[in-house]
């Protein structure tokens, strides 16, 4: 399919095709809803041939903008000059290499107090993969999944992939903390698992250690009440990207049955690499069977192990972590250009995201337009000064906008003018 295809055509074509018998039921509807935020970068890069890059600004992909440190370039070398290219490119342990999930669970032992092995630790395709494993690894069809809006637009897909449901929680819209009252009162009998992302993507919250306690013991007394386990799903791939002394608490601490999945994607800056994994504990319920049981979901996903090079190159460099201060400056200096023009944001402390509420014109009856007709009228305005954000309805969340501020900081300060104008526009 052509990637620049006009996305009405797209649609036309798919309707006409709809009647033949080319592919599953299942993944019509993505077909048919391909993702936003894809889709707003394709748009973004048409506009950069017509406008010139430099007068496109999109914000559009949590795409890091930051080089990977230079000892994992360091480390590629040396593995590459110093070890047997057998081992190096050659099949492992589903799981992964032993001595690289030794080296991350000491790691985290040291800064959190744990004590995990590498028996506790599988290496994944990514945080994306490794919540597939995760997944795949506790649900049966029909099995209810919660997590709280916003969320990454992802998880809806990931838990329909093996038959699950996912139930939304409304957000606490003063502060995007999440509510354990909401938590509570969506877990049924049939919840299996919980998703949370801290720091949240996409507004950048920091959930407390208040939030986590709170939401632990709503968990506990859940499944004494309904008498089996509910895994809580820690998806962490920010973890390391906090500012203004904000702490992410680790939840194994917190609550038994938890998974922790990560990703380097952000911390390292290496998204294409594909690269991290999923924490099982030993306090976890039946964790010796659960584990085993991952590590086969591991390799029957078809992903089978990890990339084994950027294995061995983390393994070296569990200490280190992508420049964070360039993160910090265009978060500073976005936040407060846009709240002087009188958008009013969720000031970030983790991540790279902006959570904008959007700015609601009257009609010209009088009315007030829904989340979703303020939204999509905002994005498209905003596409007029050249400025692509995606619509919080991607995210569950409609009436507000997300901004990834992983761009270059000539970026933010020449879209400042521009984001001025549509203020203006809508009388801010």
């Amino acid at each position: 399919m052509c990637q620049n295809e006009d996305e009405s055509v797209r649609k036309e074509r798919l309707e006409k095709q709809g009647d033949k018998n080319v592919i599953s039921e299942k993944m019509r509807p993505y077909l048919a809803n391909n993702s936003a935020i894809r889709m707003m970068f394709e748009e973004g890069k048409k506009m950069a041939e017509l406008y010139g890059a430099d007068k496109v600004y999109d914000f559009s992909l949590g795409n890091p903008n930051v080089p990977a440190p230079q000892k994992v370039n360091q480390a590629i070398k040396e593995i590459l000059d110093e070890e047997d290219p057998l081992f190096v490119h050659g099949y492992m342990s589903n799981a992964g290499y032993p001595q690289v999930r030794a080296a991350i669970a000491e790691n985290l032992n040291q800064r959190f107090g744990t004590n995990f092995t590498e028996r506790n630790l599988i290496m994944t395709v990514g945080a994306g993969s490794g919540l597939n494993v995760a997944l795949k690894t506790v649900l049966d069809p029909g099995d209810e999944v919660l997590t709280v809006a916003p969320y990454f637009l992802e998880y809806r897909a990931y838990v329909t992939n093996y038959d699950g449901v996912l139930v939304t929680v409304e957000p606490d819209e003063e502060t995007f903390q999440i509510s354990a009252e909401a938590f509570a009162a969506k877990i049924s009998a049939k919840t299996k698992a919980v998703i949370i992302n801290n720091p949240n993507n996409p507004t950048g919250v920091v959930y407390s250690e208040d939030t986590i306690r709170a939401l632990a013991a709503v968990l506990e007394e859940k499944q004494s009440e309904y008498g089996h386990a509910i895994y809580l799903i820690s998806d962490e791939p920010y973890r390391e990207l906090v500012f203004d002394g904000a702490a992410i608490p680790f939840v194994t601490k917190y609550y038994k049955n938890t998974m922790v999945v990560y990703s380097y994607s952000k911390s390292l800056s290496l998204p294409g690499e594909r690269i991290g994994y999923l924490l099982i504990p030993d306090e976890l319920e039946e964790s010796e069977m659960t584990i085993d049981a991952a590590t086969i979901a591991n390799r029957i996903s078809g992903c089978v192990n990890a990339p084994s090079l950027i294995q061995l190159a983390v393994g070296r460099c569990v200490d280190c972590q992508a420049d964070l201060a360039f993160y910090d400056k265009n978060r500073r200096a976005l936040y407060e250009g846009l709240t002087d023009m009188g958008f009013t944001c969720v000031r970030p402390q983790g991540a790279f995201y902006l959570w904008m509420k959007v700015p609601v014109k009257q009609t010209e009856a009088g009315t007030v337009k829904s989340p979703v007709e303020a939204e999509t009228e905002f994005v498209q305005a905003a596409k007029k000064y050249h400025i692509l954000i995606v619509p919080g309805s991607s995210f569950a969340c409609p009436g507000y906008v997300r901004i990834a501020y992983c761009v270059s900081y000539e970026t933010i300060m020449n879209a400042l003018p521009e984001f001025k104008k549509l203020a203006e526009e809508f009388s801010l």
